[in-house]
């Protein structure tokens, strides 16, 4: 059972880093800012299973929480930089 689930942790942080990839491929087509917190999102989150992979702990590591909440809190930034930036640009075109 153990070997399962450090395969799949592996899996799991094998596909984050060639998610946070493509993300930055997109990035490079149009520099969208977006993009680049997606990425920075998807790598925290790839470290986040490595450790848990590495480390070979359970779930319940408390300090292993703190990647995944960067994570969101990268992603969570990224979505309020894009909303503003619309806003912004909206009222640009008003004025």
């Amino acid at each position: 059972m153990r070997i399962m689930n450090e395969f799949l942790q592996g899996m799991s942080t094998m596909a984050c880093f060639i998610i946070g990839l493509m993300f930055l491929r997109f990035w490079k087509k149009s520099r969208d800012r977006l993009f680049c917190f997606f990425t920075a999102s998807f790598w925290l989150l790839g470290l986040n299973w490595l450790c848990l992979a590495l480390i070979r702990t359970d779930e319940s590591e408390t300090s292993l929480y703190y990647l995944r909440l960067a994570a969101f809190l990268v992603l969570i930034l990224g979505i309020a930089d894009k909303n503003r930036a619309k806003r912004s640009g909206g009222e640009a075109v008003k004025g």
